[in-house]
């Protein structure tokens, strides 16, 4: 029998703990690393692939009339999502989380942070109001740190608690493409949004 050993190639070094998964083979995807041929609706600093069954809403602040999130209704469930600039050398998940943490708190909500299937969460229970009725909202906040960007996601209605409902809205989240941009921009700013180009039917 022949010595197969190659000392040329180490074993996977267990002390830097690879990620169940590869953000830049799953998503969500830097521009740099998107199918060019793809037919995305261009909102400027995100690009969703249309998909049946998607509906997409601009959230527009009142005062500056600036788009300032994208809301995708999918699989029975809301998703929310905001791309910011972020340093070059770290993320902002793990300081955003805790941000999120504090803010629920305020609010008299209760917040379980787990591992999901996009890798840290927090599960938060949300008091609201729905008439005269105080109820308690479900909802679940996502977050990805890319090179240079983070890309945050609030998902509500079924894929805050159902399964499958979940893993449609998960994998919508994950095949948005970030695109950044070369301009400099302090961390945590809000990468500009814009309408797109063409209406896009989803």
């Amino acid at each position: 029998m022949s010595d197969d050993t190659t000392s040329g190639i180490e074993p996977a070094d267990d002390a830097q703990q690879a990620p169940v998964r590869d953000r830049a083979v799953d998503g969500p995807f830097d521009e740099s690393e998107a199918n060019p041929v793809r037919p995305y609706i261009d909102l400027g600093a995100i690009k969703i692939l249309p998909r049946e069954g998607l509906n997409l809403r601009l959230e527009v602040e009142e005062q500056t009339q600036r788009i300032v999130a994208v809301g995708l209704d999918y699989a029975d469930s809301t998703l929310q999502v905001q791309p910011f600039a972020a340093p070059r050398t770290s993320g902002l998940w793990d300081e955003t989380r805790a941000q999120i943490q504090e803010q629920i708190a305020q609010q008299g909500g209760t917040v379980t942070e787990r591992e999901g299937a996009l890798g840290s969460e927090l599960l938060a229970e949300i008091p609201a109001v729905a008439g005269d009725t105080a109820v308690t909202r479900l909802a679940r906040f996502v977050g990805v740190d890319g090179p240079r960007w983070f890309l945050r996601g609030v998902i509500g209605g079924a894929a805050a608690s159902d399964e499958s409902a979940a893993a449609a809205v998960e994998d919508l989240f994950r095949s948005i493409v970030v695109v950044r941009g070369g301009a400099p921009m302090p961390p945590r700013d809000l990468i500009p949004l814009r309408m797109p180009a063409a209406p896009g039917t989803a």
